[in-house]
């Protein structure tokens, strides 16, 4: 199992901290926890961008590499684009992102 930790838009929002099987997309674990804030409305057809998450810097050397179509698809987000925007379902998680923390944007809508 590892820990991940999703930050509401709000930071006066305590995080919800998962705890995680390996080897799962962010989107599903998310998803799986009930978790408001990640709609994933095509459920990680990578057609949608309703699982933006905004990953800090330090985390993104640890990420695969993003593909052409996630990158696309980050131009329909809800929330502007950030450096760090990512769809949760293109991140699947490993040992390496235990502790990974994420902020949720104010709307995916």
């Amino acid at each position: 199992m590892i820990t991940i930790h999703l930050q509401p838009h709000d930071p006066t929002q305590a995080a919800r901290s998962l705890q995680v099987q390996e080897g799962q997309s962010l989107m599903q674990s998310a998803v799986d926890a009930n978790l408001p804030g990640i709609q994933a409305d095509c459920g990680g057809l990578l057609t949608c961008a309703t699982c933006h998450v905004v990953v800090p810097v330090k985390w993104l050397a640890q990420l695969p590499a993003m593909s052409g179509d996630e990158d696309s698809m980050l131009a329909f987000t809800a929330q502007a684009r950030e450096p760090g925007s990512r769809l949760s379902c293109q991140i699947v998680l490993t040992k390496a992102l235990d502790g990974l923390r994420v902020t949720l944007p104010e709307s995916q809508y």
